[in-house]
């Protein structure tokens, strides 16, 4: 891996415990019969603060995208430089073992070779093999008026299936409105929505690209876009964790 996309040992061995703490089986299973699931309170308020705090400081950031410009939507991101911040980069690290099982299960299911290596380092390496070693990781703003359209976010052709947001702003003290929502194309049927309720400092897991579905003759594929809608008022921030590196 990248030595400077490397995490301090103490980081990754607190996130591990922080990560620990919930209940991987019932997660699972949800992302399997939805395509996403909630982790409640993976950050303290104090962090979300620390987190989006963060925003106006250059020195964090390799890039600073404005949605309207690309026809993404309406608000800003910033997308962190490495080294990521020891709380970011321990839960990039602690979080994926336990989707990386979820994600080998379902490129199973669904015929595909691909197969996650067990450790974030090693999967790191997968992608920096193959040109892709811009950070992921992103610190959304959005005000009133802003929204993100439905999207995928993938950076090349190594993409790890499942990726992370975390709200951390407060729904109804610093903001209304700016639901998140995933919409999954199923064949030949009309699409389905999921509008997830978050509070500050839960974290939606969910997937990036297609997961399986069983049906009557067996698993088939559905494709999967996620999005926000339209802030009212306020002003609301979210840090979103993908596994996978850039081109």
């Amino acid at each position: 891996m990248n030595a400077h996309a490397r995490v301090a040992a103490s980081a990754v061995e607190a996130a591990q415990t922080r990560v620990a703490g919930y209940d991987w089986p019932a997660l699972a299973a949800e992302l399997d019969g939805f395509g996403c699931a909630v982790i409640e309170k993976l950050l303290s308020p104090e962090e979300c603060r620390q987190i989006a705090g963060l925003y106006p400081k250059e020195e964090h950031f390799r890039s600073h995208i404005h949605m309207a410009r690309h026809g993404f939507g309406k608000g800003e991101y910033r997308y962190f430089r490495y080294p990521l911040p020891d709380l970011l980069g321990g839960l990039r690290s602690a979080l994926y073992p336990r989707l990386a099982k979820v994600a080998n299960r379902w490129s199973e299911r669904m015929g595909q070779a691909m197969r996650y290596p067990a450790t974030h380092a090693a999967f790191l390496d997968q992608c920096h093999a193959a040109g892709q070693t811009r950070p992921t990781p992103l610190l959304l703003q959005y005000v009133p008026g802003d929204f993100n359209c439905l999207h995928q976010d993938l950076y090349g052709d190594l993409a790890f299936p499942l990726q992370v947001a975390i709200l951390l702003s407060e729904p109804g003290q610093d903001f209304t409105g700016g639901e998140f929502a995933l919409t999954e194309q199923r064949p030949r049927m009309q699409s389905r929505v999921e509008v997830v309720p978050l509070r500050q400092g839960d974290a939606v897991v969910f997937a990036v690209h297609n997961r399986p579905v069983q049906g009557t003759k067996g698993n088939y594929r559905v494709n999967l876009r996620h999005g926000v809608s339209r802030l009212r008022s306020g002003m609301r921030h979210t840090v979103g964790i993908i596994f996978h590196d850039a081109k």
